[in-house]
């Protein structure tokens, strides 16, 4: 099963979550099946893994941002051993180790520039993610087409989207799903 049917579900928007207590929102709403924690504290994880288990959702952690884990090969093993399904990273080596254990990943690219397209597509290629995290999602749309060719990957988008226009346009450019911390923009119907 690919990445976009398994982690994403038949949505195109992922809820983005940084604090504990904005979960139970993320695992209510009909609408969200993907659940991106960016940030928190290791000792709340195991009753936020179990709560979104229960719920029949995946959530992907972003390591970069988490608290209390080293980034290293034991950290990703604790994860796993966790419980937890996938994760966000900037770095190549933490995505290579999580492919390992057989998580879910998401490579993250800050997208400034032409060079840092070329430079974002030669990591991805190398390493093969299961997909790739452009931010900002506003970027042009040859950059998103550019990026699956040359990658073959699902592309997700996040930041600067703030109206249900912007999802859509970001969506319209080629980005397979979104990712945002914007409660109104969970309710984005496709």
């Amino acid at each position: 099963m690919d990445f976009l049917e398994k982690v994403m579900g038949r949505s195109h928007i992922g809820a983005a979550i940084r604090r504990v207590e904005d979960l139970e929102e993320a695992v209510r709403h009909p609408n969200i099946h993907a659940i991106f924690l960016l940030g928190g504290d290791i000792n709340y994880l195991p009753g936020m893994i179990k709560r979104v288990r229960a719920s029949s959702k995946v959530m992907l952690t972003h390591i970069d941002l988490l608290e209390g884990i080293g980034k290293d090969r034991p950290g990703i093993h604790l994860l796993k051993r966790m419980g937890v399904q996938g994760i966000v990273t900037t770095k190549s080596n933490l995505t290579k180790l999580a492919m390992e254990e057989d998580l879910w990943v998401v490579q993250r690219l800050f997208i400034v520039d032409s060079e840092s397209v070329k430079t974002a597509v030669r990591v991805a290629e190398n390493i093969k993610p299961h997909a790739v995290e452009v931010l900002p999602a506003t970027i042009p749309q040859y950059v998103i087409e550019d990026m699956k060719r040359s990658l073959g990957l699902p592309v997700l988008g996040g930041g600067l989207l703030r109206t249900e226009t912007d999802v859509k346009e970001a969506l319209g450019k080629g980005i397979d799903a979104i990712t945002t911390s914007l409660r109104q923009l969970w309710n984005v119907n496709l």
